[in-house]
């Protein structure tokens, strides 16, 4: 059995996609949500799946003794941040290596680092009119959006796109790939 905890912290769009598309493959396990917001919408999309949620603070999950216990009782094969935004404590990296993935609304190394998320990427995209913009699925390393890449899908920016339509592609980018790299991902560990 492959285990996977996801880690949110806004509405779970990606999280509730996750949970769809492994949800009756008898090989792999969603054990838990972590989430560090206690109204954040993944909260509520988890229940159809009973999935376990684990809500905590950042001084909390920077807290070694506190929580690493809480994530290893759930024996992860794999880490998914789906939309998670603080950065993951050198410990947790250390501990599993090569087995925390994140996906970025960008092809990075472009539009990344602290602060570059969401709404703010697809702005910056644009500001700077970008011939192409992607998604980026990466492993985790001690700084924001700068671990090794997994996986890049990109699309052309049209001349009438705006934020609203790059955000729509995105989000299209990412309910097909992200699913489907976690799987690949799976298969080899």
């Amino acid at each position: 059995m492959k285990n996977i905890i996801i880690f949110a912290s806004g509405s779970g769009t990606n999280a509730e996609n996750i949970c769809k598309y492994f949800e009756h493959n008898s090989d792999v396990k969603i054990k838990a949500l972590f989430c560090n917001k206690s109204d954040a919408g993944v909260i509520e999309k988890m229940k159809p799946f009973n999935v376990p949620v684990h809500v905590f603070s950042k001084q909390e999950m920077n807290d070694e003794t506190i929580f690493l216990p809480l994530i290893q009782q759930y024996e992860p094969t794999l880490i998914v941040l789906a939309g998670f935004l603080l950065l993951m404590p050198k410990y947790l990296i250390k501990k599993f290596p090569n087995s925390i993935i994140n996906i970025h609304p960008a092809l990075l190394p472009k539009y990344g680092g602290k602060g570059m998320y969401g709404h703010h990427v697809h702005e910056a995209v644009l500001a700077s009119n970008e011939k192409e913009h992607g998604i980026t699925i990466h492993f985790v390393n001690e700084n924001f959006d700068e671990g090794q890449s997994v996986f890049q899908k990109s699309f052309t920016v049209e001349k009438g796109d705006d934020l609203n339509s790059v955000s729509k592609k995105i989000a299209q980018l990412e309910m097909k790939n992200f699913p489907e790299v976690i799987e690949q991902l799976l298969k080899n560990k």
